[in-house]
């Protein structure tokens, strides 16, 4: 009895001595235990290079920001004229890979000039796939050469260059068919027909090595400044018109014999029946060009 009387007057006294909750949180005492300090998480490597593109002087990233005018890049016109050339000597390579025996006795024989028409006939005509290969690649070259060729001296306008790189090539390629046919019907008919294929074969080995020189020139004319693309226009004329010179006279050596003709008649050929042609196709496809071009 005592015990519980006890208990009832120690709960009666105890309220006396709790606090009520504070009306202002500014009156709660601090705690005085210590607060973990929680450290930011910080990059260093990004910490460094972000320093670094600060410092830079040459970045200015604090300057103020300009605003540049930023235009979209035009294919230009040179790129395809760059392909097209990649592609000629790409395809001249791959001849002279394939055919690397018919593409070293091709120069051979025409430094070689004591051989004789069996030999030289025995090492090249032999010979059908390669040659013509190095027949159609100098159709190709030798268009192209004339393109840029007319183009340097402002013959044609530049205005659909593909059409006219196609009929340049196209043009030169039927008249050497045209030249090819005539010789070997005219042959057929009087009876030379050795004669002839001496003549052919002379007029093709010229024209051989006249496109594999071409290539150079005709990119200097393509890409290089006015003054080295005239240089190089003038220096391919001029061997040009040497090598014509030289199957003009190793022609005459070799059919001398046998048709037993003069030296000015065999020039009364060559200029009636091979250069006036070609100059007058030349002016007419010329003037009808520029017409519709």
């Amino acid at each position: 009895m005592k015990k519980l009387l006890f208990c009832f007057c120690c709960m009666l006294c105890v309220p006396i001595f709790i606090y009520a909750q504070k009306p202002d949180s500014s009156l709660v005492q601090k705690d005085s235990l210590q607060q973990q300090v929680v450290m930011p998480v910080v990059n260093k490597y990004n910490l460094a290079i972000q320093t670094l593109l600060d410092q830079n002087t040459f970045l200015n990233s604090k300057g103020i920001p300009v605003s540049m005018a930023v235009k979209a890049k035009k294919a230009g016109e040179e790129d395809a004229i760059f392909y097209l050339l990649a592609a000629l000597v790409f395809i001249m390579a791959l001849i002279k890979f394939f055919f690397a025996r018919y593409f070293a006795t091709l120069f051979r024989v025409f430094f070689n000039t004591s051989l004789r028409q069996s030999q030289l006939t025995d090492q090249l005509l032999q010979s059908k796939l390669p040659s013509l290969f190095f027949n159609i690649f100098f159709i190709i070259s030798g268009g192209v050469y004339v393109y840029f060729l007319l183009m340097q001296y402002r013959l044609i306008s530049g205005n659909d260059k593909w059409i006219m790189i196609g009929a340049c090539i196209l043009i030169l390629g039927l008249i050497y068919i045209a030249k090819f046919s005539t010789l070997k019907f005219t042959g057929w008919v009087t009876g030379y027909r050795e004669a002839t294929d001496a003549y052919i074969f002379i007029i093709f080995l010229i024209c051989k090595i006249i496109g594999i020189l071409l290539i150079p020139f005709t990119v200097f004319m393509a890409f290089a400044d006015p003054a080295v693309a005239i240089t190089s226009a003038l220096i391919s004329l001029f061997i040009i018109g040497f090598l014509l010179l030289l199957r003009f006279f190793r022609s005459y050596g070799l059919l001398q014999n046998q048709l037993k003709v003069s030296r000015f008649h065999f020039f009364l050929y060559i200029a009636g029946v091979e250069v006036i042609p070609l100059l007058l196709i030349y002016k007419g496809l010329l003037l009808l060009l520029t017409k519709n071009l």
